[in-house]
């Protein structure tokens, strides 16, 4: 059976350089005897991976000397409730709630001290991004938060806010995806579930100077700062999750790096919007400056054809369209390890869709 294009908005399609190696390493890595699935993680061979892993990471993304990179499990929801835990030195925090993982975070961190809304599009069902010049920022904050890529709605911030807070990103849907300056950041982190590997993974970015600072209660697992000063590794960690990031960051960084992938994912979201903007049947919800790059949503206005055109697409192996409840319609997640010809044909299939269809 041939592989399909995979829309998922995560777990999401992996490179197929990154599935064969996996593949051919699997029985036997190396000359171990052994698969890395059995290693132990304080092992030297398995810890060469570890070390590998970090140093791709830090040259992908320009990472400073003054960062703590950190392999850790949970997923990114489990730091909504570790980033309040690691930064609220006051008891006070700033969101931008610009998406549903937005809201999530701010919700969360309401558990541990004051939270305070900056900006919001809640209102208008986040079909744009808050303007970040006129949000209502408190200068007591202890951080601002926000979700860099709105992967249910299909947004992404167009520019980011500066504060004299730290300024704290999920980046779960686009990390990997564009250039960003990491010095703009004291903490990143993101699921490793659309650009990176398989799930059950969090990478994460935390400036030096904000590693201190876990309220007293915070569970020794959630604390960044034990956390780094063990590697990751105060209990195991997700050692083939690892692995598999691995493999990932070695793919990304033979194809160009992230400023090379930049602009075919540019690229790529540019081939759907073009057509959408011109189409008598599309059209998409999110407002052109806010537009992602990584998660397209578009419907036709019939829920009827909607369910029609996700039901022919998977016929012609265009699989995981189902746009999200919130929302409805379709969504195509184009993630970096997704092709261009994945898009062309999606969009092949739109531009067939609506001749037979209007």
């Amino acid at each position: 059976m041939a592989r399909v294009f995979n829309f998922s908005p995560g777990p999401s399609m992996l490179a197929e350089a990154v599935l064969e190696k996996a593949q051919k390493e699997m029985v036997e890595y190396g000359s171990a005897g052994m698969s890395v699935m059995e290693m132990s993680h304080r092992s030297k061979m398995y810890l060469e991976i570890y070390d590998e892993a970090v140093a791709l990471l830090t040259d992908l993304m320009a990472i400073p000397e003054n960062y703590k990179v950190l392999f850790l499990q949970g997923g990114a929801t489990q730091q909504f409730s570790a980033v309040p835990l690691n930064l609220m030195k006051t008891g006070k925090a700033d969101y931008i709630d610009s998406g549903n993982f937005a809201y999530l975070a701010a919700e969360e961190a309401k558990r541990y001290g004051e939270v305070n809304i900056a900006a919001s599009s809640r209102d208008a069902n986040y079909t744009y991004v808050p303007d970040v010049k006129t949000a209502a920022y408190n200068k007591d904050a202890d951080y601002l938060h926000i979700t860099t890529n709105n992967t249910i709605y299909g947004t992404r911030f167009a520019e980011l806010p500066k504060t004299g807070a730290p300024l704290v990103a999920d980046m779960s849907s686009n990390i990997l995806s564009e250039v960003y300056d990491v010095n703009d950041f004291g903490v990143i982190y993101a699921g490793a579930q659309k650009n990176i590997g398989p799930s059950g993974l969090c990478v994460m970015l935390v400036r030096d100077d904000l590693l201190d600072y876990a309220h007293p209660l915070c569970p020794k697992l959630l604390s960044w700062g034990v956390q780094a000063k063990n590697d990751s590794m105060l209990n195991t960690p997700n050692t083939y999750g690892i692995y598999m990031a691995k493999l990932g960051f070695e793919w990304l960084k033979e194809i160009g790096g992230v400023k090379a992938i930049e602009k075919i994912n540019i690229e790529k979201a540019q081939l759907v919007y073009d057509f959408i903007d011109n189409s008598g049947l599309f059209s998409a919800p999110a407002e052109k400056k806010y537009r992602s790059r990584m998660n397209i949503t578009f419907v036709t206005g019939s829920d009827e054809l909607d369910e029609k055109f996700i039901k022919e697409a998977a016929k012609q192996g265009l699989v995981n369209l189902k746009g999200h409840r919130s929302v409805g319609g379709m969504r195509a997640s184009i993630y970096n390890a997704m092709p261009v010809e994945g898009v062309q044909k999606l969009v092949d299939f739109m531009k067939h869709f609506e001749k037979e269809n209007v």
